[in-house]
């Protein structure tokens, strides 16, 4: 028997590398010198035989770490730390969620289940159940109005909800299947994507009209406000297109191609480092999009069936609700470099997500459990690895 293990420093030598762990290398070493007892590489007495020896043993040795991911290695990047039940039908579907960081609230639309919830999220209680909100999409805050809103593609509307009286004040109607949408603070404006109806309606907050709609040859897709360049940038999904508008006068001024990418569906920014990141739903695509170049840098893979793209500027960490049964996540190392972290296990069907950026706490809705129908929300700790 071989009991001696390869030492370290040799071991990282072999494989061609410079900075590896040190507890890793062990391991590593230690394993390879397992395999080569059991025989499920060379055996012992037949490689002191032969010059091959070490070369035989590093190709060994490098299959056996090729197939520990970064999430094995490393540690996984999130912890469930709770769930909690939501007062809905089970096995009805979720979509957008939107927090309110004044009040310490979470929004939650329950499409499926036409009503939309209000969480104390230093409790995990729902404080509100918000109905007439039917087949509700998007939800988005505005913070000084202390109102949201919600796309209801139940019947074609936006839904006004007070917050103070916890209820449906107005609804305005729009076009085909109101989507995600988007706040533009200083010009008191909300974009909505109506997706079906490939448009987007601008609504004046202080009146709760709809004040313009723009119209496009595709369906549109997540917007999102950029405070830096104070623009709204659009997903034109069905021809691969970024559109921007000015919302000071809401016209489109400017439509560029997003590569490689898909099915250009969600979207979250980095204003700060002017940046778009995309889910792309045709090819599974996150795709990064330089907004001072206008065009994309980065196409990293995601699981399958992407849909909600978050992104937590602290952390520098981006996460994609996967219905298949994953949340994507990524790294920024800086504006120009990023990787795949890994795909976080969840339950299937988990279509959207939402980060609070004051605790790094990702929240995730999910309309069933190992196949049987919930209503819940689950809660995970961002795990950082140093």
């Amino acid at each position: 028997m071989w009991n001696a293990p390869i030492a370290p420093i040799s071991f990282a030598v072999l494989l061609g590398f410079k900075k590896i762990p040190e507890a890793v290398l062990i391991v590593g070493a230690r394993v390879l010198g397992v395999l080569l007892h059991d025989g499920s590489c060379l055996y012992w007495e037949e490689v002191m035989q032969t010059k091959l020896f070490w070369l035989r043993s590093a190709v060994c040795a490098f299959f056996l770490l090729g197939s520990l991911s970064s999430a094995n290695v490393f540690g996984q990047t999130l912890k469930q730390i709770a769930t909690f039940d939501l007062p809905g039908p089970g096995g009805k579907r979720f979509d957008y969620l939107t927090i309110d960081a004044d009040d310490h609230y979470l929004i939650s639309a329950h499409l499926a289940a036409g009503q939309t919830y209000v969480i104390d999220l230093r409790t995990n209680k729902v404080v509100a159940t918000i109905t007439d909100t039917p087949g509700a999409e998007g939800v988005e805050y505005v913070p000084e109005l202390k109102k949201f809103y919600t796309s209801n593609a139940g019947d074609n509307t936006i839904g006004v909800v007070d917050l103070k009286q916890m209820k449906v004040i107005k609804k305005l109607k729009t076009e085909a299947k109101p989507d995600g949408s988007a706040y533009a603070a200083p010009f008191h404006k909300l974009y909505v994507s109506d997706e079906r109806g490939k448009a987007e309606a601008v609504v004046d907050v202080t009146r709760d009209e709809i004040i313009k709609t723009l119209h496009f040859d595709s369906e549109t897709g997540m917007p999102q406000y950029d405070p830096v360049a104070k623009k709204i940038y659009v997903n034109l999904q069905d021809q691969n297109i970024l559109a921007v508008i000015d919302p000071a006068t809401d016209e489109v001024v400017g439509r560029y191609p997003v590569g490689r990418c898909k099915g250009n569906h969600g979207m979250t920014l980095d204003p700060d480092h002017h940046r778009a990141f995309l889910s792309c739903e045709g090819n599974e695509l996150m795709t990064v999009f330089d907004l001072d170049k206008n065009q994309p840098i980065a196409f990293l893979p995601m699981a399958g069936g992407p849909d909600v793209i978050k992104f937590d500027p602290g952390l520098k960490r981006i996460y994609v609700a996967c219905s298949s049964g994953a949340i994507s996540v990524f790294q920024m190392d800086d504006s120009d470099h990023y990787r795949k972290l890994e795909d976080f296990a969840v339950q299937k069907k988990v279509h959207s997500l939402a980060v609070y950026p004051e605790t790094h706490r990702v929240y995730a809705p999910e309309q069933e459990a190992d196949g049987k129908a919930v209503a819940r929300m689950v809660v995970y700790d961002a795990v950082i690895n140093k």
